[in-house]
């Protein structure tokens, strides 16, 4: 869930409060912010239960572990970014998701970037992001070996509003790669 104002995706506590208490057991329910204020986020968290925090902007490991839950750190990827150096300033990250660069966005974008520069990481398990659709996710996944893919954009029919058509032909696609690779003794 996006607590992040100004992205077409955010949602309100209150709605987010109520799809937190309807997700099934042994799914995470997962808090998206781009540097927030500390109290910003204790907000969400008194008011929405949250198992995974994702964090998009500039913060530290500090910022990002303070608040007691596992986070995954995202990075944009500009030409100098270099995932494993954020990975080992984040130590602590669960997963390092990487993303398209746009320098007056933070995410959604719906563009890509050179998938091959994720498979460099090899010091934390690397979530891929942006551009992603049915049509090239399989290919995103070959070229950047991630451990797994996070769509928005790729499965809306316009900002902020997901197609289930889409998101079905996504998880088709993505099934259809893992079953491939399996079978070729490759992921598991």
């Amino acid at each position: 869930m996006i607590f992040f104002p100004s992205s077409p995706r955010a949602v309100d506590l209150a709605v987010a409060a109520t799809i937190a208490r309807a997700v099934p057991a042994l799914v995470d329910t997962v808090g998206v912010f781009v540097d927030p204020e500390r109290a910003d986020v204790e907000a969400v968290l008194e008011r929405v239960e949250l198992s995974l925090l994702q964090f998009h902007g500039n913060e530290t490991a500090e910022q990002c572990k303070c608040f007691g839950l596992p986070y995954i750190k995202a990075a944009r990827m500009h030409a100098a970014t270099d995932p494993n150096a954020i990975a080992a300033a984040h130590p602590d990250a669960r997963a390092l998701l990487l993303d398209a660069y746009q320098q007056d966005r933070v995410g959604g974008t719906g563009t890509s970037f050179d998938w091959v520069r994720a498979a460099v990481c090899k010091s934390s398990p690397v979530i891929l992001a942006g551009g992603l659709a049915a049509a090239n996710v399989a290919d995103a996944l070959r070229q950047s070996g991630a451990y797994a893919v996070d769509v928005s954009s790729g499965v809306e029919s316009r900002p902020g509003i997901k197609s289930a058509e889409r998101i079905h032909e996504f998880v088709a696609a993505v099934a259809s790669f893992n079953s491939k690779e399996n079978n070729a003794g490759g992921l598991v």
